[in-house]
Protein backbone atom coordinates (compact mmCIF):
# COMPACT_ATOMS: atom_id res chain seq x y z
CA UNK A 1 0.00 0.00 0.00
CA UNK A 2 1.18 3.64 -0.97
CA UNK A 3 1.13 5.68 1.64
CA UNK A 4 1.58 10.09 2.36
CA UNK A 5 2.99 12.17 4.35
CA UNK A 6 -0.06 12.02 6.35
CA UNK A 7 0.04 8.33 6.94
CA UNK A 8 -3.50 7.95 4.42
CA UNK A 9 -3.72 5.21 2.55
CA UNK A 10 -3.49 6.08 -1.64
CA UNK A 11 -3.56 2.89 -3.08
CA UNK A 12 -5.77 -0.31 -2.17
CA UNK A 13 -4.51 -4.00 -1.47
CA UNK A 14 -5.27 -6.89 -3.68
CA UNK A 15 -8.39 -8.77 -2.05
CA UNK A 16 -7.96 -12.61 -1.58
CA UNK A 17 -10.37 -13.21 -4.24
CA UNK A 18 -8.18 -11.41 -6.70
CA UNK A 19 -10.29 -8.10 -6.79
CA UNK A 20 -8.78 -4.99 -5.70
CA UNK A 21 -9.23 -3.56 -1.96
CA UNK A 22 -11.02 -0.33 -1.26
CA UNK A 23 -8.76 2.40 -0.29
CA UNK A 24 -8.49 4.20 2.38
CA UNK A 25 -10.55 7.61 2.38
CA UNK A 26 -12.96 8.58 -0.07
CA UNK A 27 -14.40 6.37 -2.40
CA UNK A 28 -12.81 6.35 -6.00
CA UNK A 29 -15.00 3.61 -7.96
CA UNK A 30 -15.76 3.62 -10.74
CA UNK A 31 -19.35 4.16 -10.44
CA UNK A 32 -19.62 5.30 -6.82
CA UNK A 33 -23.54 5.88 -6.58
CA UNK A 34 -24.25 2.31 -7.55
CA UNK A 35 -22.14 1.10 -4.81
CA UNK A 36 -23.88 3.46 -2.52
CA UNK A 37 -26.54 1.98 -3.91
CA UNK A 38 -25.42 -1.57 -3.60
CA UNK A 39 -24.66 -1.43 0.05
CA UNK A 40 -28.26 0.64 1.03
CA UNK A 41 -29.29 -2.67 -0.45
CA UNK A 42 -27.46 -5.50 1.16
CA UNK A 43 -27.78 -3.54 4.78
CA UNK A 44 -31.69 -3.61 4.42
CA UNK A 45 -31.46 -7.25 3.10
CA UNK A 46 -28.94 -8.65 6.21
CA UNK A 47 -29.52 -8.33 9.47
CA UNK A 48 -26.03 -8.03 10.96
CA UNK A 49 -25.53 -4.85 8.25
CA UNK A 50 -24.60 -1.55 9.19
CA UNK A 51 -23.19 -2.59 12.50
CA UNK A 52 -19.84 -0.78 11.70
CA UNK A 53 -19.73 -1.53 8.13
CA UNK A 54 -19.20 1.17 5.70
CA UNK A 55 -21.05 1.98 2.43
CA UNK A 56 -18.98 1.22 0.08
CA UNK A 57 -18.22 -2.48 2.12
CA UNK A 58 -19.14 -5.45 0.33
CA UNK A 59 -19.66 -8.35 2.59
CA UNK A 60 -21.31 -10.87 0.82
CA UNK A 61 -18.73 -11.75 -1.53
CA UNK A 62 -15.18 -11.07 0.41
CA UNK A 63 -14.04 -10.74 4.30
CA UNK A 64 -12.70 -7.40 5.35
CA UNK A 65 -9.65 -6.65 3.42
CA UNK A 66 -8.34 -4.18 5.56
CA UNK A 67 -8.43 -4.75 9.64
CA UNK A 68 -5.70 -3.19 10.73
CA UNK A 69 -3.58 -2.42 7.73
CA UNK A 70 -5.01 0.60 5.74
CA UNK A 71 -6.04 3.94 6.41
CA UNK A 72 -9.25 3.41 7.13
CA UNK A 73 -11.84 2.41 9.45
CA UNK A 74 -9.06 1.10 12.33
CA UNK A 75 -7.03 4.04 11.98
CA UNK A 76 -9.00 5.90 14.68
CA UNK A 77 -7.45 2.49 17.07
CA UNK A 78 -4.10 4.43 16.66
CA UNK A 79 -2.97 1.00 14.43
CA UNK A 80 -3.55 -1.35 17.56
CA UNK A 81 -3.18 -5.17 16.61
CA UNK A 82 -5.22 -7.00 18.66
CA UNK A 83 -2.51 -10.17 20.15
CA UNK A 84 -3.11 -12.88 22.54
CA UNK A 85 -0.78 -13.80 25.57
CA UNK A 86 2.32 -14.81 23.49
CA UNK A 87 2.03 -11.77 21.14
CA UNK A 88 -0.16 -13.21 18.38
CA UNK A 89 -2.80 -11.81 16.48
CA UNK A 90 -6.09 -13.03 17.72
CA UNK A 91 -8.21 -11.97 14.37
CA UNK A 92 -8.72 -14.93 11.21
CA UNK A 93 -6.23 -15.06 8.89
CA UNK A 94 -8.58 -13.50 5.92
CA UNK A 95 -5.45 -11.89 4.01
CA UNK A 96 -2.72 -14.40 3.08
CA UNK A 97 -1.54 -11.99 0.54
CA UNK A 98 -0.40 -8.99 3.01
CA UNK A 99 2.34 -9.25 5.09
CA UNK A 100 1.53 -7.87 8.27
CA UNK A 101 4.75 -8.82 10.01
CA UNK A 102 6.83 -6.65 7.55
CA UNK A 103 5.00 -3.30 9.21
CA UNK A 104 5.10 -3.82 12.63
CA UNK A 105 7.66 -2.71 14.92
CA UNK A 106 8.63 -4.93 18.37
CA UNK A 107 6.19 -2.98 20.44
CA UNK A 108 3.61 -4.72 17.71
CA UNK A 109 1.97 -1.29 16.72
CA UNK A 110 1.86 -0.95 12.75
CA UNK A 111 4.02 1.34 11.33
CA UNK A 112 1.12 3.58 8.44
CA UNK A 113 4.78 4.34 6.52
CA UNK A 114 5.74 0.86 5.91
CA UNK A 115 5.12 -0.43 1.85
CA UNK A 116 4.55 -4.31 2.38
CA UNK A 117 6.91 -4.71 -0.53
CA UNK A 118 9.67 -3.03 1.04
CA UNK A 119 11.84 -6.28 1.30
CA UNK A 120 12.98 -5.18 4.89
CA UNK A 121 13.81 -8.65 6.76
CA UNK A 122 10.92 -8.66 9.55
CA UNK A 123 13.21 -9.71 12.76
CA UNK A 124 15.70 -7.09 11.27
CA UNK A 125 12.91 -4.44 11.76
CA UNK A 126 11.94 -5.92 15.35
CA UNK A 127 15.47 -6.14 16.70
CA UNK A 128 15.33 -1.97 15.57
CA UNK A 129 11.95 -1.56 17.47
CA UNK A 130 13.79 -3.23 20.65
CA UNK A 131 16.67 -1.64 20.84
CA UNK A 132 15.56 2.20 19.74
CA UNK A 133 12.78 1.67 21.42
CA UNK A 134 10.75 3.26 19.56
CA UNK A 135 8.76 2.90 15.79
CA UNK A 136 9.42 4.75 13.00
CA UNK A 137 7.87 8.13 12.32
CA UNK A 138 9.70 10.36 10.36
CA UNK A 139 11.45 11.65 7.31
CA UNK A 140 15.28 13.34 7.70
CA UNK A 141 13.28 16.56 6.65
CA UNK A 142 9.67 15.92 8.95
CA UNK A 143 12.99 15.23 12.04
CA UNK A 144 14.79 18.31 11.41
CA UNK A 145 11.99 20.08 11.00
CA UNK A 146 10.62 19.17 14.39
CA UNK A 147 14.25 19.22 16.35
CA UNK A 148 13.77 23.01 14.97
CA UNK A 149 17.47 22.74 12.85
CA UNK A 150 18.26 23.00 9.44
CA UNK A 151 18.43 20.44 7.31
CA UNK A 152 22.04 21.08 6.37
CA UNK A 153 22.75 20.97 9.95
CA UNK A 154 21.04 18.51 10.78
CA UNK A 155 23.08 16.48 8.20
CA UNK A 156 26.00 17.43 9.17
CA UNK A 157 25.10 16.15 12.82
CA UNK A 158 23.93 12.66 11.10
CA UNK A 159 26.75 12.27 9.03
CA UNK A 160 29.73 12.86 11.35
CA UNK A 161 27.99 10.72 13.87
CA UNK A 162 28.68 7.90 10.99
CA UNK A 163 24.31 7.50 9.82
CA UNK A 164 24.12 7.07 6.07
CA UNK A 165 22.19 9.42 3.66
CA UNK A 166 18.74 7.82 3.48
CA UNK A 167 16.86 10.30 1.32
CA UNK A 168 13.24 11.11 2.45
CA UNK A 169 12.51 7.26 3.95
CA UNK A 170 10.66 7.63 7.05
CA UNK A 171 12.93 5.43 9.20
CA UNK A 172 13.71 8.15 12.12
CA UNK A 173 12.35 7.76 15.39
CA UNK A 174 11.54 10.39 18.50
CA UNK A 175 14.88 9.90 19.68
CA UNK A 176 16.35 11.29 16.83
CA UNK A 177 14.85 14.30 16.95
CA UNK A 178 16.16 14.67 20.50
CA UNK A 179 19.32 14.06 19.82
CA UNK A 180 19.42 16.91 16.98
CA UNK A 181 17.22 19.36 19.35
CA UNK A 182 19.79 18.54 22.30
CA UNK A 183 23.05 18.99 20.08
CA UNK A 184 21.57 21.97 18.70
CA UNK A 185 20.80 23.32 22.30
CA UNK A 186 24.09 23.40 22.95
CA UNK A 187 24.74 25.29 20.28
CA UNK A 188 22.20 27.94 20.51
CA UNK A 189 23.25 28.17 24.67
CA UNK A 190 26.69 29.16 23.60
CA UNK A 191 28.44 25.24 25.65
CA UNK A 192 29.74 24.46 21.83
CA UNK A 193 30.32 25.83 19.08
CA UNK A 194 28.59 24.39 16.04
CA UNK A 195 32.20 23.23 15.18
CA UNK A 196 32.78 21.77 18.45
CA UNK A 197 29.18 20.02 18.30
CA UNK A 198 29.99 18.56 15.56
CA UNK A 199 33.57 16.99 16.63
CA UNK A 200 31.51 15.74 20.08
CA UNK A 201 29.05 13.91 17.33
CA UNK A 202 31.77 12.41 15.45
CA UNK A 203 33.79 11.17 18.16
CA UNK A 204 30.67 9.49 19.57
CA UNK A 205 29.62 8.14 16.51
CA UNK A 206 33.09 6.45 15.71
CA UNK A 207 33.56 5.47 18.86
CA UNK A 208 30.57 3.95 19.38
CA UNK A 209 30.92 2.30 16.32
CA UNK A 210 33.46 -0.11 16.77
CA UNK A 211 31.90 -0.77 20.39
CA UNK A 212 28.97 -2.22 18.50
CA UNK A 213 30.78 -3.97 15.54
CA UNK A 214 32.76 -5.35 18.33
CA UNK A 215 29.72 -6.91 20.13
CA UNK A 216 27.92 -7.58 17.40
CA UNK A 217 30.91 -9.64 15.43
CA UNK A 218 32.83 -11.10 18.85
CA UNK A 219 30.19 -11.49 21.63
CA UNK A 220 26.93 -11.97 20.44
CA UNK A 221 27.79 -13.86 17.56
CA UNK A 222 28.99 -16.72 19.78
CA UNK A 223 26.30 -16.29 22.27
CA UNK A 224 23.66 -16.44 19.60
CA UNK A 225 24.88 -20.36 18.27
CA UNK A 226 21.55 -22.35 18.23
CA UNK A 227 21.53 -24.43 21.33
CA UNK A 228 19.06 -26.64 19.92
CA UNK A 229 19.39 -28.36 16.67
CA UNK A 230 16.73 -27.02 14.30
CA UNK A 231 16.74 -23.80 15.73
CA UNK A 232 17.78 -20.98 13.96
CA UNK A 233 20.04 -18.02 15.11
CA UNK A 234 17.19 -15.33 14.31
CA UNK A 235 15.01 -17.52 17.46
CA UNK A 236 17.93 -16.85 19.80
CA UNK A 237 19.06 -13.63 18.71
CA UNK A 238 15.80 -11.51 19.92
CA UNK A 239 15.18 -12.86 23.18
CA UNK A 240 19.32 -12.51 23.89
CA UNK A 241 19.31 -8.87 23.22
CA UNK A 242 16.63 -7.94 25.26
CA UNK A 243 18.16 -9.46 28.02
CA UNK A 244 21.22 -8.01 27.54
CA UNK A 245 20.24 -4.66 26.04
CA UNK A 246 19.74 -2.64 29.67
CA UNK A 247 22.93 -4.28 31.28
CA UNK A 248 25.22 -3.27 28.72
CA UNK A 249 23.46 0.28 28.28
CA UNK A 250 23.83 0.52 32.12
CA UNK A 251 27.77 -0.32 31.76
CA UNK A 252 28.32 1.63 29.00
CA UNK A 253 27.68 4.61 30.66
CA UNK A 254 29.34 3.73 34.06
CA UNK A 255 32.47 3.21 32.09
CA UNK A 256 31.95 6.28 30.21
CA UNK A 257 31.77 8.33 33.51
CA UNK A 258 34.79 6.69 34.86
CA UNK A 259 36.64 7.54 32.21
CA UNK A 260 35.17 10.97 31.54
CA UNK A 261 36.08 11.44 35.45
CA UNK A 262 40.11 10.23 34.68
CA UNK A 263 39.91 12.33 31.63
CA UNK A 264 38.81 15.53 33.56
CA UNK A 265 41.25 15.01 36.48
CA UNK A 266 44.28 15.24 34.39
CA UNK A 267 42.92 18.41 32.63
CA UNK A 268 42.39 19.83 35.16
CA UNK A 269 45.79 19.32 36.70
CA UNK A 270 47.38 20.54 33.68
CA UNK A 271 49.86 23.65 34.97
CA UNK A 272 48.35 26.26 32.49
CA UNK A 273 45.70 26.61 30.06
CA UNK A 274 47.65 26.37 26.96
CA UNK A 275 48.77 22.96 28.66
CA UNK A 276 45.31 21.84 28.93
CA UNK A 277 45.19 22.02 24.77
CA UNK A 278 48.48 20.97 23.94
CA UNK A 279 50.47 18.81 26.18
CA UNK A 280 53.73 17.46 26.72
CA UNK A 281 52.90 13.45 27.14
CA UNK A 282 55.09 10.56 26.40
CA UNK A 283 53.70 8.23 22.95
CA UNK A 284 54.80 4.52 22.47
CA UNK A 285 54.14 2.93 19.83
CA UNK A 286 54.81 -1.19 20.04
CA UNK A 287 54.62 -3.03 17.32
CA UNK A 288 54.91 -6.65 16.52
CA UNK A 289 58.36 -7.82 14.38
CA UNK A 290 57.32 -10.01 10.81
CA UNK A 291 53.86 -9.60 11.23
CA UNK A 292 53.24 -9.89 7.65
CA UNK A 293 55.40 -12.81 7.27
CA UNK A 294 52.88 -14.17 9.51
CA UNK A 295 49.91 -13.15 7.55
CA UNK A 296 50.92 -15.74 5.00
CA UNK A 297 52.00 -18.85 7.14
CA UNK A 298 48.59 -18.26 9.39
CA UNK A 299 45.03 -19.24 9.04
CA UNK A 300 42.88 -16.19 9.32
CA UNK A 301 41.35 -17.15 12.07
CA UNK A 302 45.01 -17.94 13.86
CA UNK A 303 45.87 -14.53 12.96
CA UNK A 304 43.05 -12.82 14.40
CA UNK A 305 43.66 -15.10 17.62
CA UNK A 306 47.27 -13.76 17.34
CA UNK A 307 46.10 -10.27 17.17
CA UNK A 308 43.40 -10.30 19.23
CA UNK A 309 45.78 -11.91 22.23
CA UNK A 310 48.48 -8.87 21.18
CA UNK A 311 46.19 -6.12 21.57
CA UNK A 312 44.61 -7.81 24.85
CA UNK A 313 48.12 -8.23 26.91
CA UNK A 314 48.79 -4.36 25.82
CA UNK A 315 45.62 -2.99 26.69
CA UNK A 316 45.95 -4.84 30.26
CA UNK A 317 49.73 -3.91 30.56
CA UNK A 318 48.86 -0.32 29.63
CA UNK A 319 45.86 0.21 31.58
CA UNK A 320 47.32 -1.64 34.94
CA UNK A 321 50.55 0.69 34.99
CA UNK A 322 49.17 4.16 34.91
CA UNK A 323 48.88 4.68 31.04
CA UNK A 324 46.54 5.34 28.38
CA UNK A 325 45.97 3.55 24.61
CA UNK A 326 45.18 5.55 22.35
CA UNK A 327 44.50 2.94 19.71
CA UNK A 328 45.51 -0.18 18.42
CA UNK A 329 46.62 -0.93 14.47
CA UNK A 330 46.23 -5.07 14.67
CA UNK A 331 50.14 -5.33 14.30
CA UNK A 332 50.60 -2.15 16.59
CA UNK A 333 49.49 -0.42 19.45
CA UNK A 334 49.66 3.65 20.65
CA UNK A 335 50.31 4.70 23.83
CA UNK A 336 50.37 7.61 25.97
CA UNK A 337 51.75 8.44 30.17
CA UNK A 338 51.91 11.59 31.84
CA UNK A 339 54.98 10.47 33.34
CA UNK A 340 58.04 8.97 31.43
CA UNK A 341 58.93 6.59 34.19
CA UNK A 342 55.40 4.98 33.55
CA UNK A 343 55.69 5.00 29.32
CA UNK A 344 59.18 3.45 30.50
CA UNK A 345 57.90 1.07 32.53
CA UNK A 346 55.21 -0.09 30.33
CA UNK A 347 57.54 -0.59 27.42
CA UNK A 348 60.01 -3.08 29.05
CA UNK A 349 56.62 -4.99 30.23
CA UNK A 350 55.68 -5.47 27.47
CA UNK A 351 58.86 -6.57 25.45
CA UNK A 352 59.26 -9.01 28.96
CA UNK A 353 55.52 -10.63 28.88
CA UNK A 354 55.60 -11.09 25.05
CA UNK A 355 59.17 -12.56 25.21
CA UNK A 356 57.58 -14.98 27.54
CA UNK A 357 54.71 -15.88 25.22
CA UNK A 358 56.21 -18.63 22.34
CA UNK A 359 53.28 -18.42 20.51
CA UNK A 360 54.10 -14.68 19.87
CA UNK A 361 56.68 -12.86 17.71
CA UNK A 362 59.26 -10.21 18.88
CA UNK A 363 58.39 -7.19 19.65
CA UNK A 364 59.74 -3.93 19.26
CA UNK A 365 59.09 -0.40 21.03
CA UNK A 366 59.60 3.60 20.62
CA UNK A 367 59.03 6.03 22.96
CA UNK A 368 59.12 10.02 22.37
CA UNK A 369 58.41 12.73 25.08
CA UNK A 370 57.18 16.24 24.08
CA UNK A 371 54.31 18.32 23.24
CA UNK A 372 51.46 16.36 21.77
CA UNK A 373 48.19 17.94 20.14
CA UNK A 374 44.95 15.63 21.38
CA UNK A 375 41.87 15.38 19.14
CA UNK A 376 38.66 12.84 19.91
CA UNK A 377 41.26 10.49 21.65
CA UNK A 378 43.92 10.34 19.25
CA UNK A 379 47.00 12.24 19.22
CA UNK A 380 49.30 14.18 16.82
CA UNK A 381 52.35 16.32 15.90
CA UNK A 382 56.29 16.12 15.67
CA UNK A 383 56.33 13.66 19.01
CA UNK A 384 54.24 11.02 17.66
CA UNK A 385 55.86 10.67 14.37
CA UNK A 386 59.60 10.72 16.18
CA UNK A 387 57.69 7.92 18.26
CA UNK A 388 56.83 5.67 14.89
CA UNK A 389 60.00 6.35 13.36
CA UNK A 390 61.75 5.31 16.53
CA UNK A 391 59.75 1.85 16.39
CA UNK A 392 60.62 1.41 12.63
CA UNK A 393 64.80 1.64 13.24
CA UNK A 394 64.33 -0.06 16.75
CA UNK A 395 66.52 -3.88 17.36
CA UNK A 396 63.91 -7.03 17.90
CA UNK A 397 62.81 -7.55 21.94
CA UNK A 398 64.32 -3.48 22.50
CA UNK A 399 62.96 0.11 23.47
CA UNK A 400 64.67 2.98 22.02
CA UNK A 401 64.01 6.20 23.15
CA UNK A 402 64.55 10.24 22.16
CA UNK A 403 67.12 12.38 23.64
CA UNK A 404 63.83 14.08 25.31
CA UNK A 405 62.65 11.15 26.88
CA UNK A 406 66.33 10.68 28.35
CA UNK A 407 66.04 13.98 29.52
CA UNK A 408 63.27 13.75 31.30
CA UNK A 409 64.03 10.25 33.00
CA UNK A 410 67.16 11.82 34.59
CA UNK A 411 65.70 15.04 35.71
CA UNK A 412 62.82 12.81 37.85
CA UNK A 413 65.40 10.33 38.76
CA UNK A 414 64.34 7.05 37.47
CA UNK A 415 67.57 7.11 35.14
CA UNK A 416 71.10 8.66 35.88
CA UNK A 417 72.76 10.02 33.14
CA UNK A 418 75.53 7.56 32.49
CA UNK A 419 77.07 4.51 34.11
CA UNK A 420 80.05 7.19 35.20
CA UNK A 421 77.62 9.62 36.53
CA UNK A 422 76.15 6.32 38.33
CA UNK A 423 79.35 5.72 39.69
CA UNK A 424 80.18 8.78 41.33
CA UNK A 425 76.89 9.00 43.16
CA UNK A 426 77.11 5.94 44.61
CA UNK A 427 80.73 6.60 45.66
CA UNK A 428 79.71 10.13 47.11
CA UNK A 429 76.59 9.19 49.00
CA UNK A 430 79.13 6.09 50.85
CA UNK A 431 81.36 8.46 51.56
CA UNK A 432 79.09 10.25 53.64
CA UNK A 433 77.28 7.56 55.29
CA UNK A 434 74.48 7.75 53.17
CA UNK A 435 71.77 5.75 50.85
CA UNK A 436 73.28 5.84 47.46
CA UNK A 437 70.49 6.79 44.64
CA UNK A 438 68.48 4.02 43.32
CA UNK A 439 68.05 4.01 39.07
CA UNK A 440 65.23 1.85 37.86
CA UNK A 441 66.67 2.25 33.86
CA UNK A 442 69.68 2.31 32.27
CA UNK A 443 70.12 4.84 29.44
CA UNK A 444 72.49 3.94 26.23
CA UNK A 445 72.95 6.04 23.74
CA UNK A 446 73.40 5.20 20.05
CA UNK A 447 74.66 6.54 16.81
CA UNK A 448 73.38 9.33 15.56
CA UNK A 449 71.35 8.73 12.33
CA UNK A 450 69.41 10.71 9.89
CA UNK A 451 64.77 9.75 10.39
CA UNK A 452 63.26 10.62 7.21
CA UNK A 453 60.98 14.39 7.58
CA UNK A 454 62.92 14.89 11.18
CA UNK A 455 66.80 15.28 10.36
CA UNK A 456 69.43 13.51 12.27
CA UNK A 457 68.26 12.03 16.09
CA UNK A 458 70.52 10.32 18.72
CA UNK A 459 68.16 7.56 20.21
CA UNK A 460 68.76 6.12 23.35
CA UNK A 461 68.11 2.18 23.86
CA UNK A 462 66.26 1.70 27.56
CA UNK A 463 66.76 -0.97 29.61
CA UNK A 464 66.22 -2.27 33.56
CA UNK A 465 69.15 -1.44 35.51
CA UNK A 466 71.17 -4.58 36.34
CA UNK A 467 70.48 -4.19 40.29
CA UNK A 468 66.90 -3.50 39.35
CA UNK A 469 64.56 -6.65 41.00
Amino acid sequence: MTVDDTGSGTGAHPAPGGEPGRAAGPVTDAAPARAAADGEARQDARPDAGTGTRPNHRPDDRPHAGTGLRGDDRSDEGGEIRRDDHGGDTRPDTRPDVRPDARHEATGRVDPQAEPDSGEDPLALRLEGLILGAERRYTPFQAARSAGVSMELASRFWRAMGFADIGQAKALTEADVLALRRLAGLVEAGLLSEAMAVQVARSTGQTTARLAEWQIDSFLEGLTEPPEPGMTRTEVTYPLIELLLPELEEFLVYVWRRQLAAATGRVVQAADDEEMVDRRLAVGFADLVGFTRLTRRMEEEELGELVEAFETTAADLVAAHGGRLIKTLGDEVLYSADDAGVAAEIALRLIETMANDETMPELRVGIAFGTVTTRMGDVFGTTVNLASRLTSIAPRDAVLVDGAFAEELTRTGDAPASEAAAAEAAAAAEKEGEEPPSYRFALQPMWQRPVRGLGVIEPWLLARRADET
